[in-house]
């Protein structure tokens, strides 16, 4: 057994081997340690080699899903080793013969399919980047929906695309790996090297061929060589880790680079649109805004989102069909009522595709087909948009599929097919026959255990079953002698005598446990047959299905979205070619439904006005004041719109915006060596080198990580670059309110601030953007409230006013203050005394005297009037 282990071990040096010995996946040597490690559970050993303690771990075959789970997120790839015989057929080699074993899938991050292992509402892609003669291109795949895309992409583009797909694992030619390596990573995606080979245009065109069918691609569309190479190295990837059994795919679609709205992984990141700061899903815009209730509906949603389109006809046709499911609340209600009962037709295709399939995903293609042939029967109301019509004409078509899954399958089958059992009575007569042996046999058996004990007078006789004896009569030991006596010895043969019991058998039992035995394996084996033909009868129709179950989910993405709009109270956005950034009282979704859920407090909502006389906006104030938060709040407006989203905003009118670009937060990124400053200049140079005019930038801080002169002068001109070189849309937000002299010789710079309140030396947030600009960062006070301690608090009030005297006095410089103060040349001042109480006030005297449980309505109001006298005595 070793050996083969061995022998089949060293075609996948780099996976876990799960070898089948019964039922269970064991793992030995180097594997099983590996994997104790990884899945917390007991290393045990077997047998020796070489001298040697063989270390082994096993996990159960019914529960290996969730650990397959662990594994791949913990970077392993497992290759699964299964018994491809009966343990009976060995013997019949010799008592020695080691059953036939072989691999049959190799699991990697990118070619998972069953429901426990993957998210529901999120594709599951496998991508590859092939580049060839300085061309390159990108094709990504999900297997578990075959869902199949290729566009050109050059390789400064890769990371950005990487950052909207979040692939789960990308593959690329052996050369590359070191190149791309760091690209991949930043990502999240698991990086997998294939053979130069395997990246072959020539051979990738003739496997895309193949799997589909066809002579040639010309069907599909016009394929460059790169294009041809990356969807061929995904072909062949396939082929090695499913081991031949090639999933149903797509025909692939060719998209191109400028087709959607550029955001590039920060970006992505700072705006949290699918995944919160804190790697969750939960805080991010996603979550905030997802109403979809089918699958289909939620993957599409985060697709829409991850790529807001640039084409002004399809955005406005999405928003077309959002309004009318706005305004035709009746019909959104039923086509919701239904869409809830619709199960994940895709990925139950892509099981039955790879044979991993069961009853039960027979029955979601009929019972998805069925609600959409009812939801297709809908009354439809008049001036239905486009892309509803188009959709719902797409659901109808299945009739004689639908027929036949609906005469030959039971209403709730069981998981496996092995299991029997999902074939409706009265669609196949010879399954109906064998089931009525079975079943009448088990009466029979009744029957016979009722004779048996009125012939030997034994009340306690029973008729039982097992996997070695077969049908046996059985009587306790104290009837042994009776039954082993004449006359009853005729008829009862002696099969076994445990502690308690005496098993005897009967030749008219035999052959009944030979007839019932053959019915029930007869029905299973016929079962079996007919998932077969079930299975090939959709999958014959895989292309009709798939579209329909791709219909569902636009239906149900814009019934969301109108529901969306509706509870939230958002508009429907003005979209065309302008350079317009108008939005009226605009909102930050995601902290606005913090808030309610919270303190319940309002979210103060702001205007944003650019691309009239003023593309940017340079934004001064208070920290905590809110300057982040209106910077992000209108670039996810803009993300929205264009993803053909109503959005949070009394109007809004959005000029199409080619990319959006967001520095706003840093953090070291010590894995690579980089600084929070450093950090901060990367992404800034990668906005400055690639925005165009129609690009919507949204800035914070920049400079903050370094001194301040030199803070000071690196915004200066990140701002004038922008302004003379870009061209860009954009939202700046700074302390240096140096900056605000821009506005006067830069003319398309406009000031504008947050609004504060001082009472008492403290600063209270009014969270309002306002025209003009801020004469200081009240920083102090918002140490205050950080709740620094008061002796610092005051000390940082003498240093600032005197470095501010400095400033308005000119001639003094920094260094000659800070030997005035002194700040290091001295040791710091004692700590203040607290100030001495003067004594309770008359009002809080009143107050501290006052009972208001005890106080009836007309005391509470001439308490009011007393207070009020003793606040104002006048």
């Amino acid at each position: 057994m070793m050996a083969q282990f061995l022998e089949l071990k060293a075609g996948y040096p780099e996976a876990l081997l799960f070898y089948r010995m019964g039922d269970f996946y064991e793992l030995f040597f180097d594997d099983a340690v590996a994997a104790s490690a990884a899945l917390d559970i007991s290393l045990t050993k077997r047998g020796k080699h070489l001298g040697e303690d063989i270390p082994m771990c096993g996990v159960p075959v019914h529960a290996a899903e969730g650990y397959l789970l662990t594994l791949i997120r913990k970077g392993f790839r497992v290759a699964v080793c299964e018994q491809m015989e009966d343990p009976a057929e060995a013997k019949k080699r010799g008592s020695k013969s080691v059953v036939k074993r072989d691999v049959v899938r190799l699991v990697t991050p990118g070619t998972l399919t069953e429901d426990s292992l993957l998210e529901a509402r999120r594709h599951n892609f496998l991508a590859a980047f092939a580049n060839v003669r300085d061309t390159s291109a990108l094709a990504w795949v999900d297997i578990s929906t075959g869902a199949f895309h290729v566009m050109p992409l050059a390789p400064a583009r890769l990371g950005p695309e990487l950052a909207r797909l979040a692939p789960a694992e990308v593959i690329v030619a052996d050369g590359l790996t070191r190149d791309m390596a760091e690209i991949i990573e930043e990502s999240g995606a698991s990086l997998s090297p294939l053979g130069a080979a395997s990246f072959d245009s020539t051979g990738g065109e003739k496997r895309l061929c193949t799997l589909f069918g066809t002579a040639s691609l010309d069907a599909y569309g016009q394929f460059t060589r790169p294009e041809l190479a990356a969807m061929g190295a995904l072909v062949d990837y396939l082929d090695i880790t499913q081991k031949g059994k090639l999933p149903l795919l797509q025909a692939p679609k060719q998209l191109s680079q400028g087709g959607a709205m550029q955001i590039d992984a920060a970006t992505r990141r700072n705006l949290e649109l699918t995944h919160a700061l804190s790697g969750g899903r939960a805080g991010s815009l996603l979550s905030v805004i997802d109403r979809t209730v089918t699958a289909g509906g939620g993957r599409l949603l985060e697709q829409r989102l991850s790529s807001p389109s640039r084409d002004l006809q399809t955005v406005t046709s999405r928003l077309d069909s959002v309004s009318f499911a706005l305004e035709q609340s009746r019909f959104s209600d039923q086509l919701r009522d239904m869409l809830r009962r619709i199960p994940d037709m895709d990925r139950a295709l892509s099981r039955l595709g790879l044979d991993r399939g069961g009853p039960r995903d027979l029955t979601a293609i009929r019972n998805g087909l069925d609600h959409a042939a009812q939801i297709a029967a809908l009354p439809r109301p008049d001036d239905m948009p486009r892309d509803i019509s188009a959709a719902l004409a797409r659901l109808t078509g299945h009739d004689e599929l639908l027929d036949l899954l609906d005469q030959s399958l039971v209403a709730e089958p069981p998981l496996l097919a092995r299991d029997g059992g999902f074939i409706a009575p009265g669609f196949d007569e010879e399954l109906d026959e064998c089931r009525k042996l079975r079943d009448e046999g088990r009466s029979v058996i009744a029957a016979m255990q009722s004779e048996y004990a009125e012939l030997t007078g034994i009340a306690s006789l029973k008729v039982k079953h097992n996997n070695v004896l077969g049908y046996f009569v059985e009587v306790t030991a104290t009837h042994a002698d009776k039954m082993l006596s004449e006359p009853l010895n005729q008829t009862f043969k002696h099969r076994q005598t445990t502690a308690n019991q005496v098993r005897f058998t009967t030749v008219p039992l035999s052959e009944m446990e030979t007839r019932i035995l053959n019915a029930g394996g007869r029905a299973i084996e016929i079962e079996k047959r007919l998932y077969d033909t079930l299975k090939r009868a959709i999958l014959d129709r895989y292309a009709q299905v798939s579209d329909s179950a791709a219909a569902l989910a636009e239906l149900d993405l814009h019934s969301a979205l109108a529901t969306l709009a509706r509870e939230l109270d958002w508009c429907r956005p003005k979209v065309d070619d302008s350079r317009a950034l108008h939005i009226t009282a605009g909102r930050h979704p995601v902290v606005e439904q913090a808030l309610r859920a919270g303190s319940g407090a309002p979210f103060i909502a702001n205007d944003c006005d650019l691309g009239g006389e003023a593309d940017i906006w340079l934004l001064t104030g208070p920290n905590m004041a809110g300057k982040s938060t209106f910077l992000r709040q209108n670039a996810l407006i803009a993300i929205l719109a264009q993803m053909g989203s109503f959005v949070p905003a009394a109007s809004a009118h959005i000029g199409l915006v080619s990319q959006v670009f967001s520095r706003v937060g840093a953090s070291d990124d010590l894995a690579r060596g980089r600084s929070t400053f450093m950090v901060e200049m990367v992404e800034t140079a990668a906005i400055l080198n690639q925005a165009d005019d129609h690009a919507l930038v949204i800035l914070d801080e920049i400079g903050r990580g370094t001194a301040t002169y030199d803070g000071l002068s690196i915004a200066w001109a990140t701002l004038e670059h922008l302004h003379e070189v870009n061209g860009a849309r954009a939202l700046f937000a700074t302390h240096y309110h140096e900056m605000t002299r821009l506005s006067d010789r830069l003319a398309r710079v406009d000031n504008a601030t947050i609004a504060v309140k001082e009472h008492d030396g403290d600063v209270i947030f009014l969270h309002e953007v306002r025209r003009g600009a801020a004469d200081r960062s009240y920083g102090v006070q918002v140490a205050k409230l950080a709740g620094l301690p008061a002796t610092v608090v005051e000390r940082a009030r003498v240093v600032l006013e005197a470095l501010e005297k400095g400033e308005r006095e000119g001639g003094t410089t920094r260094d000659t203050l800070i030997d005035d103060l002194p700040l290091f040349s001295a040791a710091p001042p004692p700590p203040a005394a607290a100030p001495k109480s003067s004594g309770p006030s008359a009002l809080e005297s009143r107050l501290s005297e006052v009972l208001p449980d005890a106080m009836t309505p007309r005391e509470a109001l001439d308490l009011i009037y007393e207070l009020k006298s003793l606040l104002d005595p006048s």
